[in-house]
């Protein structure tokens, strides 16, 4: 079963992060809902304290929701995701309906995405031999050859660990980085009838114009709103504004 964290009472609402993420990703988010809702943030299967296995499908990491919920005696709930965390609340929303009330997707469109974003993570993961470095420092100076964005770069760190044997990855790298293309597929399943929000940053790609008409396939009562100023990281560069759109749609 996937590792998780509940808070608050109330409604049920399900937090899910995205690629490299964990359930820390959303914590702001949390404790901006607690005193209104029972909050469950997840680790997906692969990243954080959550198993790891070979199967990185959307279906999959559905299904892991889904027994999540049976296992808590949740029996609907509000579903927010972020980036891929959006896209396997998609994928339950799509297959799972029933058990969603409303939806809230950040940053991300339900389509096939054909560039490869993260190939420089993939890359900092992949060709650097973190296992002897001394120092986080160390790991940090190695991982900026491939990463050059601060703010990705320490994102990614958090997923560093310590043992007694030197440093580790926290993630499932080899099967996130060979199943690649599977977290890139578009959701599949019915039409999702209720209530969808679209949250999109400003200045990012990932959710365009051109991705109006697989989204109303979808989601047919979804809701577009977009917070200027901010790219992929919406919820970490505009937090109130983020966590204010948020609560007033599942409120």
């Amino acid at each position: 079963m996937l590792n998780y964290q509940q808070r608050g009472q109330g409604p049920d609402v399900i937090l899910i992060h995205g690629l490299f993420g964990s359930l820390d990703n959303l914590g702001n988010l949390a404790r901006s809902l607690e005193d209104a809702f029972t909050v469950t943030s997840v680790d997906l299967r692969n990243h954080g304290k959550s198993f790891h296995s070979g199967d990185t499908s959307l279906g999959a990491m559905a299904g892991d929701i889904n027994e999540l919920m049976t296992s808590l005696g949740i029996h609907k709930a509000h579903l927010v995701g972020h980036s891929l965390g959006g896209k396997v609340a998609m994928e339950f929303a799509l297959n799972y309906g029933h058990k969603v009330d409303k939806l809230v997707l950040a940053d991300i469109a339900p389509v096939t995405y054909t560039h490869r974003h993260h190939d420089n993570v993939f890359n900092a993961l992949t060709q650097v031999d973190i296992s002897q470095m001394a120092s986080r420092k160390e790991v940090e100076e190695a991982v900026g050859a491939y990463i050059l964005d601060q703010g990705t770069r320490l994102f990614i760190l958090k997923n560093l660990v310590k043992t007694d044997t030197g440093f580790s990855w926290r993630l499932n790298v080899p099967v996130l980085a060979g199943k690649y293309e599977e977290l890139l597929k578009a959701p599949e399943g019915t039409p999702f009838t209720g209530p969808a929000l679209f949250i999109k940053g400003g200045e990012s790609p990932y959710l365009t114009e051109a991705h109006s008409q697989a989204v109303a396939a979808r989601f047919p009562k979804a809701q577009l709103k977009v917070i200027s100023g901010t790219g992929h990281w919406l919820h970490a560069e505009k937090p109130a504004v983020f966590n204010k759109l948020v609560r007033d749609f599942l409120s």
